[in-house]
């Protein structure tokens, strides 16, 4: 029987975090809940802690923890609150695996914590190689981390590329990875079409459950810009080597290209059990309630090239991480204003990547020296954002 693995959920109440319970509720004699966090979500978290008995609950909201504290009286599970807690629960000694699933530039110093601490880190959340690329591959060469990609495509990528990380693409015959997008809600709207989107339509994605940000992100493919980058950290891979293909059935979840001609590819349902259920056992295959692919059902695969005439934020992704330094930290915390002000109907569908465009051509672009250079510069962008917002209002 293999030993008793303990977890911790960065991000608990999300899309991902629930779905790695569920995988983690089906493995009981493999895994214990150690540590769930979220950001304000007392009931669903609560609830969650009432289920699962984890021996910390972590809000990063000090209020909400509090709050927090009141309805687990009489619990087992200890109540925390900040930043610090976060950073604890992902490095402390008794974990074995950190499920890194905070959206946003939260999740960023407990994904290197966790990485200095030497744990196995299923890296869910995106900002944490958008932002710190270079920074966080070193904490996990140092501290001698375990690495495991959970978005779709790059655990996709992960099962087909060579064993070994290699230094370069080359070494391991690859000749380029080809990342599937689904194309989004939007995918042959026209133009006009597009200036008319409403928050709503842009969170009907026809073929993933996702949390609202990055359903947005789908729609106007800036999630795919940003796996870019990521593809770019995780896998040694130039921008020349990384080609996105629109992929509308999401059944083939990314593929990698050999200099002999073959062409590797990750198929299934789109499920996000899936890769979860894979970093969780790896190199072991859990069952993970996964319905089987029906071939004869899906009937037909189908392939296109990205419009980043209709949809510039994948040009801009790219253009960021030509640039470097700190040019992909800026693109994602324009972005991530730029989201907000959307689905709260203050600028349109079309001003996202405008927004985005302005923000990163007004700001002086700097090698990564640090995290707190990092946290600096995503300050400094996002106040760029909110006045491009209030000087578009006038």
């Amino acid at each position: 029987m293999p030993m008793l693995q303990n977890v911790t959920i960065l991000g608990a109440t999300g899309t991902i975090g629930l779905n790695t319970l569920d995988v983690i509720a089906r493995h009981s004699d493999r895994y214990r809940v150690f540590a769930l966090t979220a950001n304000s979500r007392v009931d669903e978290l609560a609830q969650l802690c009432r289920q699962y008995r984890p021996r910390y609950a972590v809000m990063l909201d000090e209020h909400a923890a509090e709050k927090l504290q009141q309805k687990l009286q009489g619990s087992e599970t200890q109540v925390l609150s900040g930043l610090e807690a976060l950073e604890e629960v992902a490095a402390h000694a008794e974990v074995d695996v950190v499920m890194a699933a905070i959206v946003g530039a939260a999740g960023l110093k407990p994904a290197i914590a966790a990485a200095y601490a030497g744990k196995r880190i299923l890296l869910a959340n995106k900002e944490t190689l958008v932002m710190a690329g270079s920074l966080f591959m070193q904490a996990v060469a140092e501290g001698g981390a375990t690495l495991l990609p959970i978005d779709s495509e790059h655990n996709a990528i992960f099962q087909v590329m060579p064993p070994a990380r290699l230094a370069a693409l080359e070494d391991g015959g690859v000749k380029r990875i080809l990342l599937t997008a689904s194309g989004g809600p939007f995918r042959k709207a026209s133009a006009a079409e597009l200036m008319a989107v409403t928050p709503a339509q842009a969170l009907n994605h026809p073929n993933w459950v996702m949390g609202p940000k990055i359903t947005i992100d789908s729609a106007t493919l800036m999630n795919k810009g940003l796996e870019v980058i990521e593809a770019h950290w995780l896998f040694n891979a130039p921008a020349e080597k990384i080609e996105v293909v629109v992929h509308p059935q999401s059944v083939i979840h990314s593929m990698v290209e050999y200099i002999d001609g073959s062409v590797l590819a990750q198929m299934g349902n789109p499920d996000m059990r899936t890769p979860i259920a894979y970093g969780l056992g790896y190199p072991d295959r859990l069952e993970a309630g996964v319905s089987t692919l029906d071939l004869f059902k899906v009937g037909r695969l189908d392939f296109e090239t990205p419009d980043t005439v209709r949809f510039p934020c994948l040009r801009l992704a790219f253009d960021a991480l030509r640039q470097g330094g700190t040019a992909p930290a800026i693109l994602n915390a324009a972005n991530e204003v730029a989201v907000d002000a959307f689905l709260k109907g203050n600028i349109g569908f079309q001003d996202i990547p405008r927004l985005i465009e302005s923000v990163l051509t007004s700001m002086s672009i700097a090698p990564v020296t640090s995290i707190a250079q990092l946290i600096e510069v995503d300050t400094l962008a996002r106040a760029h954002a909110m006045e491009w917002r209030q000087l578009e209002a006038c």
